[in-house]
């Protein structure tokens, strides 16, 4: 079945310093680093051989996300999305783009999006975690939340580092990046625009989350639980932790070929929640593709996952040999 994949990863010369080094292995690292700056052979072999029609690209973490100079996070941010539109123009019926964008000041990254979609043709952006200390939940980032509700186009909260490193991870290197501190740092981002009010203001806002949701639909229950408890009322059933994430958040299979995991994701979010990825090139996409393709599940609900929703959410119409915005 042809598929789309969402988060899907490459860098750029003026980048390449600040790509995270998630493994121990100098021989994986390096291969890493050759797949990222790579549009031509590798990456396009991979997609034929496993059937992926459609990447959409991004930057890999943390990107400009850590910079300290605002100027120069722009200007990075800046060229980074040209360099992808320049890569895009070339093959626009196998890539498209999320934009990347420089947190570091939020009118500045609204300014960014809008060019991003407006003139590039983006599809939306990735944004890696955490700015220089600072979450998206912040006042200091209502004009962005604005300016991504007009445009209608979805924001891919994505792993990044952790803006402090907690007693709890103190000599446990292993347990401080992917295995598991990157998804405790990104669900707790997603949970901090659900808490905090960032999605009730701004509700038609969709955010995207990778690794079947960074573990939010297995907990859907307990989160509304909890704050009914903390509280110590009774929410109106639209404002539940539940009802606001099954209405704002869609999530991807990136990094997680479970099939367990993704019954339960599409059974606590709903089908049309749910989207294909891979991870590349820090997953393997033969067994993601696998996975897809032998999941127990329906063939009309495996075709939404794997193409049909990301059509829908990103506006895309593939056919013909070319990708259109609808």
């Amino acid at each position: 079945m042809r598929k789309i994949a969402l988060e899907e990863h490459f860098t750029t010369p003026e980048l390449a310093k600040y790509v995270a080094r998630p493994t121990q292995s100098d021989a994986i690292f390096a291969d890493v680093e050759r797949r990222l700056v790579d549009f031509d052979e590798l990456r396009l072999e991979m997609m034929d051989r496993t059937g992926i029609e459609l990447m959409v690209l991004s930057v890999t973490t943390p990107g400009v996300q850590g910079v300290r100079d605002t100027q120069e996070a722009i200007r990075l941010a800046r060229g980074a999305n040209d360099f992808l539109a320049s890569e895009v123009q070339k093959r626009p019926d196998r890539y498209a783009g999320f934009a990347h964008l420089a947190l570091q000041n939020a009118e500045a990254a609204a300014a960014e999006l809008e060019r991003a979609v407006s003139e590039l043709g983006f599809r939306g952006a990735l944004i890696n975690g955490q700015t220089n200390g600072h979450y998206l939940d912040e006042d200091r980032y209502l004009p962005f939340w604005e300016r991504v509700e007009e445009l209608d186009v979805p924001i891919y909260l994505h792993p990044g580092a952790m803006a402090d490193q907690p007693a709890m991870f103190a000599h446990r290197p292993e347990i401080g990046g992917p295995i598991w501190a990157w998804t405790a740092e990104t669900a707790a981002h997603a949970l901090r625009l659900v808490f905090g009010g960032t999605l009730t203001r701004f509700p038609k806002v969709k955010i995207i989350l990778g690794h079947m949701g960074e573990t939010l639909p297995f907990l859907l229950w307990r989160l509304d639980s909890r704050r009914e408890f903390d509280l110590g009322e009774t929410l109106a059933p639209d404002a539940l932790p539940s009802a606001i994430i099954k209405r704002n958040i869609a999530v991807t299979t990136s990094g997680v070929c479970d099939p367990g995991a993704l019954i339960a994701t599409l059974q606590a979010l709903g089908d049309d929640n749910v989207m294909f990825s891979v991870d590349y090139p820090y997953e393997d996409p033969q067994v993601a593709s696998d996975f897809i393709e032998f999941a127990p599940i329906s063939e009309d609900v495996r075709a939404k996952v794997c193409h049909g929703n990301a059509e829908r959410l990103l506006r895309l119409s593939i056919g013909a040999g070319k990708i259109r915005s609808t």
